[in-house]
């Protein structure tokens, strides 16, 4: 989740996801991916806190909580042209536009995080994100994913872009205003997304963000019986169905 201030508050870097996506088609989305495991052992160069930090954070293995990471920074770097890393360990790069030929390459996973750093002879900033939940998908799905989302400031001078293939669009909003897209039907947001935008609709600036302590405990909807009909059950769920549009209220029921 990358955030940066306005006058109205911290906005959110949203993307809707293109038609043809086997996951999430249509939905406004954070940025994100899969990890790739090899990233787990890989020589990275690091700063910020160190992977047995990450695995205390969010509950998982040191090489695991160090994919994640890696991931997190890949994934962004991918998606919206942000790169969380710097030439040394306390400064980041301020134009992403001299890597455009790298952030293809690792989009087309024709190269790995760990060799376009080294090649660049840059420093991976694990201090520039914070750890923020812990959703995984219902066991009804066919596509089931243990996610953990992360929070991260736009660093000073770089621009979030649309150029990835997975996004139809995207743009900065606050969460006040992409609830209410939501709730008029406009955008489509799963409840994963749904939660962390009131999440940091409570914070009136991104320094709050960053120095929240947020309490990651794994999240996974269950279906439950509600008067007769099966519905999926997460914090906030009542909340989440009594606002969707009225086109959109089907689809939180769940058919035999």
């Amino acid at each position: 989740m990358l955030v940066r201030d306005s006058a109205a508050g911290p906005e959110i870097f949203l993307q809707r996801r293109v038609g043809a996506m086997a996951f999430a088609a249509g939905m406004t989305v954070f940025p994100g991916g899969g990890v790739d495991p090899s990233d787990g052992t890989a020589d990275i160069a690091w700063a910020g806190p160190e992977p047995a930090w990450w695995a205390e954070r969010f509950a998982t293995t040191e090489p695991r909580a160090k994919a994640l990471v890696c991931a997190a920074v890949r994934e962004t770097f991918e998606e919206c042209g942000v790169l969380l890393a710097g030439p040394t360990a306390d400064s980041v790069v301020s134009d992403t536009a001299e890597y455009h030929e790298a952030r293809g390459k690792l989009e087309r996973r024709e190269l790995s995080l760990a060799a376009f750093l080294a090649a660049e002879n840059l420093v991976l900033r694990a201090d520039l994100l914070r750890p923020w939940a812990n959703w995984i998908t219902p066991e009804l799905e066919p596509r089931r994913y243990d996610t953990r989302f992360f929070v991260a400031v736009l660093p000073e001078g770089q621009l979030a872009d649309g150029a990835t293939s997975e996004a139809a669009e995207v743009h900065w909003r606050t969460s006040a205003e992409a609830l209410d897209r939501w709730r008029a039907g406009t955008d489509i947001l799963l409840p994963p997304t749904w939660s962390q935008l009131y999440a940091l609709g409570e914070f009136a600036s991104t320094a709050e963000i960053l120095a929240a302590e947020a309490v990651i405990e794994p999240i996974m909807p269950v279906v439950t019986g509600v008067d007769g009909q099966q519905l999926l059950t997460f914090p906030g769920n009542v909340r989440y169905f009594a606002d969707l549009p009225d086109q959109s209220k089907l689809r939180g029921s769940v058919r035999k």
